[in-house]
């Protein structure tokens, strides 16, 4: 629960200590005292937005820091376990807002965003404020008030997350299946593009091969003429040849006895020559042996080498790139093949999350009815008791008929009621008067607040428009909340004021240069004096103090 508020520089406060307890808490004051101001600084410390004019004039920043005691609330220590944000003391929130607008929240010391005090927040305080009976009139609230009541919160978080995956994925699904018309055709084209290469089968070098070959059968003649003439030349000559000279030298060279040494170099180089002549003259023979000016052959080469360059002109490439545009070909095949793959896979996924959806609508749906008819018989208790005798109130579940998987659930939850007895039951928003959507509003707050597993509840006036002996079954309802845990009220009725456990005054401290806000823990006597002031006015008589008085005492019987 919240056991201490400090509240510095905040609008009109400049300085403010509250120590806070168990039980039902009131707070009160002159209209402008500042009463809800305390309760908008520690909505700061939960993650509430702010700007710079929240800071009081002259002061270069507001602090505000709410602890609390967390003994009995095991969902926020997990909370803070799973972020190392636990502390063996209190839980501290705090939040700093400058005078420039800047803002920084901390949680036990340690900088977080407002994102982390908003949701440990809702782990620790339940805020009801005097203007939510106007969010009764929009179905979202109908819905969230049932969810809630009915311990689906997280269920229901689930149903909207499953339609939101389904209905992204469907969207996909169909970005997908529009285009696969053309993807269709180009995936036609692409294949009988790749089939034409394919059917070719261009190996690596083959072009370069082929054109040397072809060029080498063209030029025959000229070709065989010339590699029999050096052979000749080199072996084959009986008036003279390479070799016979070469081997004619070698001789004489080798014959001298005692040569110099230039002598037998001469003769090494000859031998040499003679070696790589013999060698050439082997590799000319073996060219003419393997030779073959077959005019068939030409003409297969030629009809090899026509389709190739016939399919290159197809593709506006040069024939040596053809390889490279087969590959690039197959890539986008694989790439189309990839979206009728997805297209596949998405589908499968859209009925995977359609089953999924259904599954928790459904569950959803079960907790709903079961608690519909429970919250509905117990609000319709407190709206009578709360000024509206013989008043019915009602929970319609009505079946969607959408074909759209819907993030609410399979239905929709409308609240309905009767203010009168004999008047058929009818939408709230078109028979509830302003003061009875507030009574209606707070029977509702305090029945959902009962089974919340929140410990702090704060109410700022939501006993607006109620009087008589309806705010003091309103003050008897709440002291009810206090009983099982924390509750603040702000309000502006002494039955309410008079069934406090604590009593907080709100004043206005005015020096001669400032004002500022004050809060007192009020004692007995001076509670009895604020429930007179409230019964009459600014002038006690005998009459409102012995009246206060009755009351304070009646409540605490």
């Amino acid at each position: 629960m919240l056991v201490h508020l400090s509240v510095h520089n905040y609008a009109i406060v400049e300085h403010l200590d509250l120590e806070l307890s168990r039980g039902m808490s009131v707070i009160t004051g002159e209209t402008g005292a500042g009463k809800s101001i305390m309760l908008d600084a520690l909505g700061l410390t939960l993650g509430d937005r702010a700007d710079s004019g929240v800071v009081r004039p002259g002061a270069d920043k507001a602090d505000i820091l709410a602890t609390f005691d967390l003994a009995d609330i095991p969902e926020a220590r997990a909370w803070l376990a799973e972020r190392d944000l636990d502390t063996d003391g209190p839980c501290i929130l705090r939040r700093v807002i400058t005078a420039e607008g800047r803002t920084r929240g901390y949680i036990n010391g340690t900088p977080c965003p407002l994102s982390d005090l908003k949701a440990l927040g809702e782990l620790l305080i339940d805020i009801h404020s005097q203007h939510e009976h106007q969010s009764l009139l929009k179905s979202d609230t109908h819905r969230r008030l049932l969810d809630e009541y009915a311990g689906a919160t997280d269920l229901a978080r689930q149903v909207q997350l499953a339609a939101q995956r389904w209905r992204q994925t469907r969207q996909e699904l169909e970005r997908l299946s529009n285009s696969s018309e053309e993807q269709q055709a180009r995936h036609q084209l692409l294949s009988y593009q790749l089939e034409e290469l394919d059917n070719l089968g261009l190996g690596e070098d083959e072009l370069e091969q082929l054109e040397q070959e072809h060029k080498n059968l063209t030029n025959a003649e000229a070709l065989f003429g010339i590699c029999r003439q050096v052979i000749d030349h080199c072996s084959e000559s009986d008036s003279g040849n390479v070799l016979s000279a070469l081997t004619a030298s070698l001789n004489r060279l080798t014959a001298v006895h005692n040569a110099p040494k230039a002598l037998g170099e001469a003769a090494n180089l000859i031998a040499s020559a003679q070696i790589q002549v013999e060698e050439a003259v082997g590799e000319l023979n073996r060219f003419l042996d393997n030779f073959d000016a077959d005019p068939a052959r030409l003409q297969q080469l030629e009809e090899r080498l026509d389709t190739i360059y016939t399919l290159a002109r197809k593709h506006r490439v040069h024939p040596t790139e053809l390889t490279q545009l087969q590959c690039k070909l197959s890539s986008e095949l694989g790439t189309l093949d990839a979206s009728d793959e997805a297209i596949e896979r998405l589908s499968e996924e859209l009925a995977a999350y359609a089953r999924h959806y259904q599954e928790k609508a459904s569950e959803l749906s079960m907790l709903r009815r079961a608690a519909a008819d429970s919250l509905a018989c117990a609000v319709e208790q407190e709206i009578q008791r709360l000024g509206m005798p013989g008043g019915r109130f009602n929970i319609a579940l009505q079946a969607s008929n959408s074909d759209e998987l819907l993030p609410h659930g399979l239905e929709q939850v409308e609240l309905l009621v009767s203010a009168n007895p004999g008047q058929p039951l009818k939408a709230l928003a078109k028979v509830a008067s302003g003061g009875e959507l507030s009574r209606i509003s707070l029977a509702i707050q305090v029945i959902t607040a009962q089974t919340s597993r929140i410990p702090t509840l704060v109410f700022d006036e939501v006993d607006v428009g109620i009087g008589g002996p309806t705010a003091e079954i309103v003050g008897q309802l709440l002291r009810r909340l206090g009983e099982r845990g924390q509750v603040l009220t702000v309000t502006h009725l002494p039955q309410v004021a008079a069934q406090g456990h604590h009593h907080l005054f709100v004043h206005k401290v005015r020096n001669s240069d400032a004002t500022h806000t004050a809060v007192a823990n009020l004692s007995k006597r001076e509670r009895v004096e604020e429930v007179a002031r409230m019964l009459g006015g600014i002038d006690l008589t005998k009459e409102s103090l012995a009246h206060a008085r009755k009351m304070v005492v009646t409540s605490k019987a």
